[in-house]
């Protein structure tokens, strides 16, 4: 019960408000008094709690002597509740990704570099959220998670052009991946291609991340914490390093043709 009037706190009802409903979905139907005694609500204060619940269409309230007040059902109040929320996020989103990306624009050196494993993959994660048209990738490692976080991203932009030209295996821990068939069920076009021990990340022929980071002396592992990410947003430079991934990726598929 804590953790629901928790919740509906969160959403904008006060704590009696909040009381009340959780205890009025038990009662189901009931009067002013009864509810005020079993959520624990002063009796001087039930009636305005019970007035705002009624304005805000969390319950109903039935003429007579006295007063019955029935609950409306949480399915059809906090789905209507999670719509708004999710909306308001939605047009945040878009607000405040504008602003970002126009100021982004007017950096005079659009070059960052990002320490981390967690940051790096949280950058190509959001790199993959923003890409209008296609993304480009040639893939010889990944970090631990990194692959499932990039199978996620592509999941949620269905409709986004995705080639990735990637070693056949990696190592992580100590323990082999396939990187072919790790992406084989994605909606994205894979080639095995020879590209050991780097990582690009081309977007709309607009921006682009280089991943590096060092390996262990038989280079077979990473070593995570020497993991550097350079992004970059000069649009000479991306396009420059798009023209030549789509060469090398149509020889590929000629080639696979044949």
């Amino acid at each position: 019960m804590k953790e629901s009037i928790a919740t509906l706190k969160r959403i904008g009802l006060t704590m009696y408000e909040a009381q009340a409903y959780v205890t009025l979905t038990s009662l189901i139907s009931s009067t002013a008094s009864e509810i005020a005694q079993k959520a624990g609500i002063p009796r001087s204060k039930i009636y305005d709690v019970l007035k705002g619940l009624i304005t805000k269409n969390y319950i109903d309230v039935e003429d007579g002597r006295p007063l019955t007040y029935s609950v409306r059902s949480p399915v059809e109040v906090l789905g209507r509740e999670k719509n708004r929320i999710n909306s308001q996020l939605d047009d945040a989103i878009t607000r405040l990704t504008y602003i970002y990306e126009n100021g982004m624009s007017q950096v005079q050196a659009p070059i960052w570099r990002i320490y981390g494993v967690e940051k790096i993959i949280n950058q190509e994660v959001e790199i993959i959220a923003l890409a209008k048209s296609s993304v480009n990738m040639r893939i010889g490692f990944l970090f631990e998670g990194e692959g499932e976080a990039l199978l996620k991203a592509f999941k949620k932009r269905r409709g986004l052009k995705v080639n990735i030209l990637a070693s056949p295996t990696c190592y992580i821990n100590e323990e082999e991946v396939n990187i072919l068939k790790l992406f084989e069920d994605s909606d994205v076009n894979i080639q095995k291609a020879d590209v050991p021990f780097v990582k690009v990340l081309i977007s709309d022929s607009k921006e682009m991340m280089h991943t590096y980071t060092k390996f262990s002396e038989d280079k077979r592992n990473v070593i995570p914490e020497t993991a550097i990410g350079i992004w970059n947003k000069y649009e000479v430079i991306a396009r420059n390093y798009d023209e030549r991934f789509m060469n090398q990726l149509n020889k590929l598929q000629k080639k696979n043709k044949k």
